[in-house]
């Protein structure tokens, strides 16, 4: 049985995110009742928008790569554990033997979650179950136990589908995605942790007034608060910061490509986002007539990857004065004992702030601020997990690079929800039951209090309709 799911899994992942996505929505789109001319055609259109997402986000990252690397040599941070990014991330993830099921557990947890109402969100994103499989994969390689592993990947799949449920609702406001939730394993963490931020920001005088909106900015600045020139701007900056002029015929040379390359970036993902959205329309408002005739009164949420919404300018913006910063953290806490280097994830840090900026609703000074505490706070967590990421590394057979003996991940090392896994695994058996029962405790005590806000809304509804 392990080997015929190990096999369902393997030809999925193969098959790839950009082919696999179509295919999924066209099939999604003729349960819902659409002709298979336009199931088909909405597919196809979505897939295209996210290869243009993908196609946009790697000229970002090939930018942002080298520049962050030079940073790090100008900034003088030297650290002994290597951040080798998502993608190693993921291969090891899936190259793992939790990886091997990961998307067979991944639909059967999430159907089972939507048919006993515990869940509104239909993770079509089958490809970001890796990180669940990262999860279980890091479980399984420090108790020693296959089946505490896939425990592990269970709850974490519950709990981020949960997160998504919370969130859903900022998100469809702020980005204007109806009837979409992100149940993204890097965004959905720091998506929930900002809302307690938020709220501490709002009490603090001065910043609970600021408008550093994207709007507000280009108000105040006009033509340079603009999201192309925001681009450029910030491009040079971060040029001048890792090429400082050392060389200046060639210096010069990185500075405005890069510039530039960001300036295309703020422009050219919203347009790409917008092709996207084009295609999910028609299933999102099939699934909605469907569900209000078959399950009345109850949600229904199509679960994405949060690369939908990198594209916002606040959320570029932020993310690209984030780099810098990142790098300053990781020198300045080094001797409180951080000793992750952040590199090739520098360049995903957009992903990790994608549903924050929508909870400070677009605010970039406390989307940077509150940006900064957490990835601050997930450097620990990433030095604290190196030796197990690393072992589960070199076991699903990635190489470590030349002089490498320790490695980690920014997006997955680093995030909250790996280091409360990593932590319950401290404890052995007892500690992956032990937050496999709070895990099911948060699942279902969300269904309560989002049950119970939506009745409550209702209500004021019928209140105000009564009214008028």
């Amino acid at each position: 049985m392990q080997e015929v799911l190990a096999a369902i899994s393997q030809y999925i992942t193969t098959l790839g995110p950009t082919v696999v996505l179509p295919i999924i929505i066209t099939i999604f789109g003729l349960v819902l009742g659409l002709s298979f001319s336009k199931a088909f055609r909405a597919g196809v259109t979505i897939g295209v928008g996210f290869i243009g997402i993908n196609l946009v986000i790697g000229l970002l990252g090939g930018q942002v790569g080298p520049a962050a690397k030079a940073m790090a040599e100008n900034f003088g941070v030297h650290l002994s554990t290597v951040d080798v990014g998502w993608p190693s991330s993921a291969a090891i993830a899936f190259g793992s033997s939790i990886g091997a099921v990961i998307i067979p557990l991944g639909l059967v947890v999430n159907v089972v979650l939507l048919f006993t109402g515990l869940t509104r969100t239909l993770d079509i994103d089958l490809w970001n179950y890796w990180h669940s499989a990262l999860i279980g994969a890091l479980v399984a390689a420090l108790t020693g136990d296959f089946w505490l592993g896939i425990l592990a990947a269970a709850i974490h799949l519950a709990i981020i589908l949960a997160m998504a449920d919370i969130t859903a609702p900022v998100v469809q406001k702020y980005f204007k995605l109806p009837d979409i939730s992100f149940p993204h394993g890097t965004s959905a963490a720091y998506g929930l942790l900002a809302m307690p931020l938020d709220w501490v920001f709002e009490r603090i005088p001065g910043l609970n007034k600021l408008d550093a909106t994207p709007e507000g900015i280009q108000k105040r600045f006009g033509l340079f608060g603009e999201t192309l020139m925001l681009g450029l701007l910030l491009g040079l900056v971060i040029g001048v910061l890792a090429f400082p002029f050392r060389n200046p015929a060639t210096d010069i040379v990185s500075i405005l490509t890069l510039a530039m390359s960001l300036a295309a970036a703020m422009f050219l993902l919203p347009r790409m986002v917008g092709i996207l959205m084009e295609g999910l329309m028609p299933i999102s408002e099939a699934a909605r007539t469907f569900v209000q005739k078959r399950f009345p009164g109850r949600q229904f949420y199509i679960g994405l990857d949060s690369a939908v919404a990198v594209g916002q300018p606040a959320v570029i913006a932020t993310s690209l004065i984030l780099v810098p910063v990142t790098l300053l953290l990781a020198l300045a806490l080094a001797p409180l004992g951080n000793q992750v280097l952040p590199l090739v994830d520098l360049a995903t840090i957009p992903f990790i702030v994608a549903i924050m900026v929508a909870v400070f609703r677009g605010n970039i000074v406390r989307s940077i601020i509150g940006g900064g505490i957490l990835i601050g706070m997930g450097l620990f967590i990433a030095t604290w997990i190196a030796p197990a990421f690393t072992k589960v590394a070199v076991a699903s057979g990635f190489e470590l690079g030349e002089g490498q003996t320790v490695i980690s991940s920014l997006v997955d090392g680093a995030n909250p929800l790996t280091g409360l896994f990593m932590w319950a695994s401290s404890g052995g058996a007892a500690g992956i039951v032990a937050i496999s029962v709070a895990g099911l405790g948060f699942v279902v005590g969300t269904k309560v209090v989002l049950d119970r806000r939506a009745r409550a809304q209702a209500a004021q509804r019928e209140v105000a309709d009564a009214a008028a």
